[in-house]
């Protein structure tokens, strides 16, 4: 297992503020399940024993400037456009909390624990990789991506709530960056699987991942992007290049560790499973098209593979 790199924000200045996710540079953490890429790497990550900055941005308010010397001779049943786009903003955001709520418990955090030989001294020792799943059926089947768990020597499954699981590898996508792993449990909350040939560049995209491995259960919201996209990643540890096809792009925030976890439309269905993200560029993660796992999900759920 390798070393991956995180383009950390800038911390502004007291007397001038910088852009929010400004960045300095790369910062390195612990080794990871990590494939980086020409100018993107996959996600998976180890658990990171960086620092990360927070930038909070303040919004003034208040103050009557500006104010519409004609407002005083509005309709008295007139409604401002101003409250009208608030009060649509507000029940967009309900919507989305609902629905967060609803699907966090679908996803889990996966730590594959494994041991790797040192290119010179030729001797072995630990590592320990951080990634994410979807939950697809009430007793135990995961989707994941392949490279979180390939090369492991034993699996843990963390729930939303805390429980932890060991898991076994059932299968892997001989063609795609998939793979299914079984825990030995009853009554989880599957997730929703949406129709990825249905989406459209511009709707709605929401992650849920453990970023960094550290950072569990995280939700971040962007849109489609771009549809179609073709990359190029290279496996740290053999060289080897790989290409990915087909791929949804959004620029919902995802990060090493959100590898594995669902790509989700505004309903909370899963339509993607986020696999990369560009190194040195932001706005810019890849997700394989939930249609790709139909094999493995059939082989979870006993169903026909569509």
């Amino acid at each position: 297992m390798n070393e991956f790199e995180v383009v950390a924000p800038v911390v502004p200045e007291p007397s001038r503020p910088a852009a929010p996710g400004s960045p300095t540079g790369p910062v390195t953490s612990g080794p990871g399940r990590m494939r980086s890429i020409l100018a993107m790497s996959l996600l998976s990550a180890a658990v990171a024993s960086g620092t990360t900055a927070a930038l909070v941005v303040g919004l003034g308010g208040g103050g009557s400037a500006g104010r519409d010397p004609q407002a005083a001779s509005a309709p008295a049943d007139a409604t401002p456009i101003a409250v009208v786009a608030m009060t649509k903003q507000g029940v967009e955001m309900a919507d989305l909390t609902d629905m967060v709520a609803r699907v966090t418990p679908s996803v889990v955090t996966i730590t594959a624990d494994g041991s790797s030989t040192h290119g010179f001294s030729g001797g072995t020792f630990p590592t320990s990789g951080v990634g994410s799943g979807v939950i697809l059926t009430s007793d135990g089947y995961v989707l994941t991506n392949k490279h979180v768990v390939e090369g492991s020597q034993s699996l843990t499954v963390k729930l939303s709530d805390g429980a932890e699981y060991p898991a076994t590898l059932v299968a892997e996508s001989p063609d795609t960056d998939l793979a299914l792993i079984k825990v030995d449990a009853t009554g989880l909350t599957a997730a929703s699987i949406g129709d990825s040939s249905q989406i459209q560049v511009g709707e709605t995209a929401v992650a849920i991942g453990s970023p960094l491995g550290t950072f569990t259960e995280t939700v971040t919201r962007g849109i489609v992007s771009a549809l179609g996209r073709t990359i190029t990643v290279t496996d740290e540890t053999t060289g080897r290049p790989d290409t990915l096809t087909d791929l949804i792009q959004t620029d919902a925030a995802i990060n090493p560790g959100n590898s594995g976890g669902p790509l989700l439309d505004a309903s909370g269905a899963v339509i993607g499973i986020d696999t990369a993200v560009s190194t040195n560029a932001e706005g810019l993660g890849f997700a394989i098209p939930i249609a790709e796992a139909a094999a493995l999900i059939a082989q979870a759920t006993g169903g026909p593979v569509s």
